[in-house]
């Protein structure tokens, strides 16, 4: 396969990378979204209020989030504009993009590896809280609280270890609401369902983003080496590429198109100050030229001649 014929597999291979870096995007936008606006996520949220670190790890999910959509979609819009215009500048500006979010996803990974269990312990924190106060009966709106996150993950209560409950969690529960299952159980399987898609949003962004750099690092040095340097100077990649020398600048093909400036000779100068030349066309002689009437008389019989 020859080296035009790699430039194009690539160029159709970026087209089709930097569309699913833009689906990518939208959905990593729409992950961001639904960590901080749905109902689940908001009852915790209100509940938490800053008592616990719940709302901080959820605002720092939905910025990183947003982030990271902005630069997945401008990878992939930079990507396709810079290979449809064949502009190594904008594939430069793609490569640079696709990087920041591999290095930004990076870090994801390792905060997942490392605390995996970050997020599920505020979730949880924040509902033992709710549930202790709302237990204790100190304030009414504890039980508010409670009851609204309890209607959101369709639970109630969380489950005793010795399977004993007083009489004021008891209380908490009655009727179909004792038939749900426990507040613990529910949100640790909403909270895994969640993790899974974030982990395979993770894994696809990783590929996804090893691939445009490699095609765009790849595009880039053949655009910038290409030797088709048309006359409005942009580079066009042609089958000539593989085995033709870089173009010198475009002003020099100018100065080499114009004529070579004409220099007057010492002749030119001798027939301009001999006058005009004869009606035939050609440069008039010094024998052409008219001899004084004392000259005449000297001059050898052979020139009269």
């Amino acid at each position: 396969m020859g080296l035009w014929s790699r430039v194009r597999v690539a160029k159709c291979q970026m087209l089709v990378t930097s569309f699913f870096l833009l689906l990518l995007g939208v959905a990593v936008a729409a992950m961001a979204a639904l960590t901080y606006f749905e109902a689940h996520f908001a009852v915790i949220g209100h509940a938490s209020s800053g008592r616990t670190p719940y709302e901080t790890i959820r605002h720092w999910a939905f910025s990183a989030g947003i982030s990271l959509a902005g630069l997945l979609t401008l990878a992939a819009v930079l990507g396709t504009a810079a290979t449809v215009r064949e502009a190594w500048g904008l594939m430069a500006g793609a490569f640079l993009c696709s990087a920041l979010v591999f290095c930004a996803l990076v870090q994801v990974a390792f905060w997942r590896f490392h605390s995996p269990s970050q997020v599920e312990d505020a979730v949880l924190d924040t509902y033992d809280l709710v549930y202790d106060q709302a237990v204790k009966g100190s304030d009414g709106i504890w039980r508010q609280e409670l009851v609204a996150i309890q209607d959101t993950f369709l639970c109630c209560g969380k489950g005793s270890p010795h399977g004993l409950q007083g009489s004021s969690e008891a209380d908490l529960c009655r009727g179909e609401a004792a038939a749900r299952q426990d507040c613990l159980q529910a949100i640790v399987s909403f909270l895994g369902t969640l993790g899974v898609v974030v982990s395979t949003l993770i894994s696809l962004g990783l590929v996804s983003t090893v691939s445009a750099m490699l095609l765009s690092a790849f595009l880039w040095f053949a655009i910038h080496s290409g030797c088709n340097l048309d006359r409005r100077g942009k580079y066009t990649l042609g089958p000539r590429a593989h085995g033709c020398r870089p173009q010198e600048p475009r002003f020099s093909g100018r100065y080499q198109q114009r004529p070579a400036a004409h220099h007057p000779s010492e002749a030119d100068a001798l027939r301009g100050h001999l006058g005009p030349s004869r009606q035939s066309g050609g440069p008039r002689l010094l024998q052409d030229t008219p001899l004084p009437a004392h000259r005449r008389r000297d001059a050898p019989a052979s020139s009269r001649l």
